[in-house]
């Protein structure tokens, strides 16, 4: 599990939530507002975040809500392989971050979160998906792809459990902003 003491070896990693791709995915507003919370709050936390563009020309780029959630930090990494860890440029930049715990979320779960997640699992890197921050277009893709990621021995969290997770403790000094956002 991520923790207080493990924060500075945490990196989150936001998968193709790109606007062709959102209006298709099963509760898509609400898995971007997620992601965006999630996003709110790894800056708050002082976490590293990468972000990925499957074949933007043809899916465009990451929707302006995430955009703006991320600000600054909202520097996307285009791929065309489903996981993000068989692209060169994306593995350049996760191993330069030196972090081993990836908190993972995106699009769509049955395919380039389910091989993100596999692939750098079985790299050796912690991998957390965030449920509640992951999309697909048909609920049971996701489904069947949590349950695989499962088996495979990924864990899974929520938006609340990660940020409660990463700052252990009511007394963390930036406590009552992840607080505000989670409400």
């Amino acid at each position: 599990m991520i923790n207080t003491t493990d924060i500075d070896d945490a990196i989150l990693v936001i998968v193709d939530v790109q606007e062709r791709m959102m209006a298709a995915i099963h509760d898509g507003e609400a898995v971007q507002q997620k992601i965006a919370t999630l996003a709110r709050g790894a800056a708050i936390l002082g976490l590293p975040v990468l972000t990925t563009e499957q074949y933007p020309a043809g899916l465009g780029a990451t929707t302006r809500v995430v955009q703006d959630a991320l600000g600054d930090a909202y520097k996307p990494l285009e791929k065309m392989t489903f996981s993000a860890a068989g692209d060169l440029d994306f593995m350049q930049a996760f191993e330069a971050s030196g972090r081993h715990q990836v908190i993972l979320c995106g699009v769509e779960g049955h395919v380039c979160i389910y091989q993100t997640a596999r692939d750098l699992h079985n790299l050796g890197y912690t991998v957390e998906v965030v449920a509640d921050a992951v999309g697909s277009r048909n609920h049971t893709d996701l489904a069947v792809a949590l349950e695989r990621l499962e088996h495979h021995g990924v864990d899974f969290t929520s938006v609340e459990m990660t940020l409660f997770d990463l700052m252990e403790t009511a007394e963390y000094e930036r406590f009552k902003e992840i607080s505000a956002l989670v409400k």
